[in-house]
């Protein structure tokens, strides 16, 4: 087999998998469930690609742990298949989702989907405050949506439909996007582009025009009521190529005709389109005039920063003399993500000692406080996930085409 490809699909398994946990903490339970999905696909994609790989059982029982969380997440907060929620019968080629026991670990053929396995739709309860640092962030947002949603009679000239958030990963992007739903009291419908533009490429344009169809649907039942239609990594529909096929352009092009329409029609309607990515560059120019709103979301800067440790520290035990101001000092460039990474691996430092003394198995025993030692050797072996450089490629970027 070959190490690296099999390394790169293990990476990405376990970066859908970490994110999929950072969201259902944060109570985004349909994001979750998608991120979910997400290293579920890719568990088993590695299985099938490479049979005879000794990790193999340990990739779908992994599989099987991710499914069960979305079992429980739909159950407990009603997040069920469009199909399922609307009593109707799955439809062959449209079909029930597979689980991970009805995949063959070993399977020739290609993974299917359906529509229902590419979006994910709720009412998320992330609050702004959940939103850390990010002011002229939420400021654009508000202008662009909250407002408008309030008061549409101050908007005689409509306002912008499409918003492109634009940064680094880790920064806050798919946060933003949820905790906007529920502030206006909306509906989230939660789309990955690349799973679109990939192996489901045959269904992508119809699954394109249900989306839309869907999202339509939705306020009509609900009167009115704003709707939110969020694409991550929008560059894989809108990204520049090389080569394309016949199928990709369709794709592409049936997008930008229901973009196009959620625009030029029914100027009253609330229905918005967010697009995330993490490679704005990437973007074929012409698609960048449907986005009205281009949004830099940046790494945290010190205020932010001090806020995130605060956040994350909360429910640890903490020594007298951890600093939370020099914390936010050491940790320039790093982002929220890592913030949360390095608190963690400070837990995990102070709990693997209870574990080495044996002391574990008294349940009454509890870990040492974490102290600022501990951040500090965290921090001599974690480096920011975001490059200076790739920072620099942001702000030039966004010098150019941002539009707030």
């Amino acid at each position: 087999m070959s190490e690296a490809a099999a390394k790169e699909l293990e990476d990405s398994a376990a970066k859908y998998a970490k994110e999929a946990i950072r969201l259902d903490i944060q109570g985004a339970y349909g994001l979750a469930i998608q991120y979910y999905q997400r290293a579920i696909s890719t568990l088993i994609k590695l299985a099938q690609l490479y049979p005879d790989y000794k990790l193999n059982g340990i990739y779908l029982q992994r599989a099987m742990q991710y499914q069960e969380r979305i079992k429980a997440l739909q159950l407990a907060h009603g997040l069920l298949p469009e199909s399922a929620e609307e009593g109707g019968a799955p439809q062959d080629g449209e079909g029930a989702r597979e689980t991970v026991q009805d995949r063959p670990a070993v399977a020739a053929e290609p993974l299917k989907s359906s529509y229902q396995d590419l979006i994910i739709k709720e009412k998320p309860s992330v609050k702004w405050s959940e939103v850390v640092g990010l002011e002229d962030v939420k400021r654009a947002i508000r202008e662009a949506i909250v407002y408008p949603v309030k008061r549409p009679d101050l908007f005689p000239l409509g306002w912008p439909r499409g918003i492109l958030l634009f940064g680094p990963p880790g920064c806050g992007k798919t946060l933003i996007a949820a905790a906007t739903a529920s502030e206006i009291d909306g509906f989230f419908i939660s789309v990955d582009a690349a799973s679109i533009m990939s192996k489901w490429l045959g269904e992508a344009e119809k699954n394109v025009a249900k989306l839309f169809q869907s999202a339509r649907r939705l306020m009509a039942k609900n009167q009115n009521q704003p709707v939110i239609i969020f694409i991550d990594e929008i560059d894989s529909l809108f990204g520049q190529r090389a080569q394309e096929v016949g199928g990709e352009v369709r794709v592409r092009n049936q997008f930008l005709k229901e973009m196009d329409g959620v625009a030029d029609k029914g100027k009253n309607l609330h229905l918005y389109v967010i697009g995330a990515t993490n490679k704005p560059w990437a973007l074929d120019m012409p698609f960048l005039r449907r986005f009205q709103k281009r949004i830099y979301v940046p790494p945290p800067g010190l205020k932010a920063r001090i806020e995130l440790f605060r956040l994350y520290t909360m429910p640890l035990r903490m020594d007298g003399s951890v600093d939370l101001e020099e914390l936010a000092r050491l940790t320039d460039g790093y982002t929220g993500s890592d913030i949360r990474d390095i608190c963690q691996a400070a837990q995990l430092r102070v709990v693997s000692e209870l574990f080495e003394s044996g002391m574990a198995s008294d349940r009454n025993a509890l870990p040492r406080p974490i102290t600022m030692n501990d951040f500090r050797e965290v921090l001599r072996n974690r480096r920011p996930s975001v490059a200076p450089e790739m920072v620099r490629a942001y702000m030039s970027w966004s010098e150019s085409f941002q539009a707030l």
